[in-house]
């Protein structure tokens, strides 16, 4: 009877390993095609031998940063990191205030906000696509890199309900022991607080930062000039014959989130996992 359960959890798990492996194939290979595909030395998707180049080289990287007559992708690079940068600053600070807020203070109109706010996330963000639009070119804000750190930054704070989650796990006799000691309402949440949540702070800056890294609606609806485009949006652009190009600058655009993924991927998954204990 024992050689028999053994026998079926050996099974078992081998089935499981079997299907994770299989499924973990299918994700990998359209990416592992792409990193191939970057090294293309023709260029062209057309001299593939089935999925694969025939040959290799380095040219397409080299191409990317020097040839800039007609796909300046340096500008594009310094572009998107403008906006994500200046979107994660600003909406970070809105989200974490925000979330602070609707844990920490009651008000009667606090109910009502949050399933306002839970309603309104369950449409899709491209559905406000027109308003948007209209809205940008009332305030002159068209073919501006500042208008899309604007509505990224606006609509940041709807997001918030993870990062209350997270302040919610933190004890509320810990700022009344504070005010008790005469501290303010700022002085509880600047000195006590915030250094208390770090895990939230990086997963909040994180996922605010990569949205609008690889974004590709918005700027495509907002940003006219070439010279304005960001990475997604000039990509999506090149010609068919520069396929290579497109495969390498799409490769080089995920070193960025890579390399911070890494880095900061124990305070992420803390920070995500504490802030999804209570709602």
């Amino acid at each position: 009877m024992r050689k028999k359960r053994n026998a079926t959890k050996v099974l078992d798990t081998s089935i499981t390993y079997v299907v994770l492996i299989a499924v973990s194939f299918i994700f990998l290979f359209p990416c592992l095609w792409l990193i191939l595909a970057s090294f293309s030395k023709s260029g062209t998707i057309y001299s593939f031998e089935g999925f694969f180049p025939k040959e290799y080289s380095l040219i397409n990287f080299k191409r990317l940063f020097t040839d800039t007559t007609l796909y300046n992708y340096p500008k594009w690079f310094l572009n998107t990191l403008f906006v994500a940068a200046g979107s994660c600053i600003l909406g970070t600070f809105l989200v974490i205030l925000t979330a602070y807020t609707m844990s920490r203070f009651e008000f009667k109109a606090r109910k009502p906000m949050m399933k306002t706010t839970m309603v309104l996330g369950m449409f899709p963000s491209f559905m406000g696509m027109i308003a948007v639009y209209l809205l940008m070119t009332q305030f002159n804000l068209i073919n501006h890199l500042w208008g899309l750190i604007l509505i990224y930054s606006a609509g940041a704070p709807m997001g918030y309900l993870t990062q209350k989650g997270f302040f919610d796990t933190i004890p509320k006799a810990i700022d009344e022991a504070a005010r008790i000691d005469g501290a303010t309402n700022f002085q509880v949440f600047t000195k006590i607080n915030l250094p208390l949540s770090k895990p939230i702070i990086v997963y909040t800056a994180l996922t605010s930062f990569t949205w609008p890294w690889s974004d590709f609606i918005l700027p495509k609806l907002l940003l006219k000039e070439k010279d304005l485009y960001t990475v997604a949006v000039g990509l999506m652009n090149l010609d068919e014959t520069e396929f290579a190009r497109f495969a390498a600058g799409s490769v080089f655009i995920a070193v960025p989130i890579v390399i911070l993924y890494f880095f900061l991927v124990k305070d992420m998954v803390n920070g995500m996992a504490q802030g999804a204990v209570k709602g």
